[in-house]
């Protein structure tokens, strides 16, 4: 699917796992986001997925059915206007993977919470990705109240008021609610219309340095490659600032650990932009808008498996702090949520260890003193990050980690 424009906006879906999230990104961008061996394997998304694909709109047709993904109007075969191009960003959302969705919901500019009319509202992950767009800051929602194919109309329509009822008073209680068949291609000119009207187009200063979050990092050589043929290692990521262009020197920060002068220390990296894609092209140079993938020189040992996750990239001597310590204004949240049981959120104790979750990073930090609503942390992996950013908190409970608040970098 040729995608002409770079996109200008990322939308999320998150949701409940099994509910048709990445169904509905593939109905939209022609392309499955579960490309991992072990996501095919077990049916669900392990890793951020993406696509790209761009919306049009028929000249001639009534709405919603002039809304479509092709340059040719599928009802009436005129050609159509393009609207823009739009990246996806596809949340795993089984609770185990609660940490990559909060990397993704830093990277999100609106989202689909999508809904499965099959089963009651709310699931557990249903609440928890809820709750973390909350969190983030995330708040243009489309909720698509999928699968209505196999319910009875009474089902969906009882499906829909718990839908209602679980959303007032939250961040989603006026977002739009389309019901939807992904697997019949059903209200898909509607989801469109919806997405066009709802979440815009971020406004972003493009003369600021350029800062990338990392959300992806790959080592692209195929195995066996001669060393001839080797490219450097290929970071992705949504930029917020700035533009890059090819031949730009970067520095990537936290980089990687080394010894200097018999001390453990974390230095940055620093390297050249080889090559930039984005919505399916080759460019000389991007803005900020959609998923960004920027080769670079570096040893793809440093990039392969998402290694580089959480990094920010940006020009020598702009990035952030890289911090090891940690002082963080703390706001819980009265019940934890993820579980099945209600319950209580705890104070935070000096000496337990919390999920940090700032930017695309996750890290793990040990409280060394806890007072009121504030923390001092001790972290695991340092973080590149500065005052006033706000950051997911989970605790462990139950072997797993459950989103219990959110706070603020002082």
């Amino acid at each position: 699917m040729k995608v002409p424009a770079q996109p200008s906006v990322n939308i999320g879906t998150v949701g409940q796992v099994d509910h048709g999230k990445t169904a509905i990104v593939k109905l939209l961008t022609g392309e499955s986001t579960d490309r991992h061996s072990e996501e095919i394997k077990r049916g669900i998304s392990i890793r951020l997925g993406y696509a790209d694909t761009a919306f049009y709109k028929c000249p001639k047709c009534e709405r919603p059915q002039s809304y479509g993904i092709s340059e040719t109007c599928k009802q009436c075969g005129s050609k159509a206007e393009l609207l823009r191009a739009v990246s996806f960003v596809d949340s795993p959302g089984h609770e185990t993977l609660m940490a990559t969705m909060l990397s993704g919901a830093a990277i999100m500019d609106g989202a689909l919470l999508v809904i499965g009319a099959n089963e009651s509202v709310p699931q557990p992950q249903t609440k928890e990705h809820l709750m973390a767009l909350s969190i983030i800051g995330v708040d243009k929602i489309i909720i698509v109240q999928n699968k209505i194919d196999i319910v009875s109309e009474e089902q969906a329509k009882a499906n829909l008021r718990e839908i209602e009822a679980f959303v007032k008073g939250t961040i989603a209680e006026n977002a739009p609610i389309i019901p939807m068949s992904a697997h019949h291609e059903v209200n898909v000119d509607t989801l469109i219309e919806t997405i066009e009207r709802v979440i815009p187009s971020r406004q972003f200063d493009e003369k600021k340095p350029a800062k990338l979050y990392v959300a992806r990092s790959f080592d692209v050589n195929q195995p066996g490659s001669p060393p001839e043929k080797l490219v450097g290692g290929v970071v992705g990521g949504t930029l917020l600032q700035g533009r890059l262009k090819v031949g730009d020197e970067v520095e990537i920060g936290p980089g990687r650990q080394a010894t200097t002068a018999g001390k453990i220390e974390w230095v940055n990296l620093t390297t050249s932009v080889r090559s930039l894609h984005t919505g399916g092209h080759a460019r000389k140079e991007v803005r900020p808008g959609g998923l960004i993938a920027v080769g670079t020189n570096l040893d793809p040992v440093l990039t392969k498996s998402d290694s580089l996750v959480g990094r920010v990239v940006g020009p020598p001597g702009t990035l952030p702090s890289v911090l090891l310590k940690i002082s963080v204004e703390i706001h819980l949240l009265e019940r934890v949520v993820g579980t099945e049981e209600d319950l209580k959120v705890e104070p935070i104790k000096t000496g337990e260890p919390l999920m940090i979750s700032i930017g695309t990073a996750t890290t793990v930090g040990i409280v060394l003193s806890a007072r009121e609503n504030l923390a001092d942390m001790t972290l695991k992996i340092p973080v590149a990050a500065d005052p006033g950013q706000r950051l997911a908190v989970s605790r462990r409970i139950g072997g797993k980690w459950r989103l219990i608040g959110h706070g603020v970098m002082r």
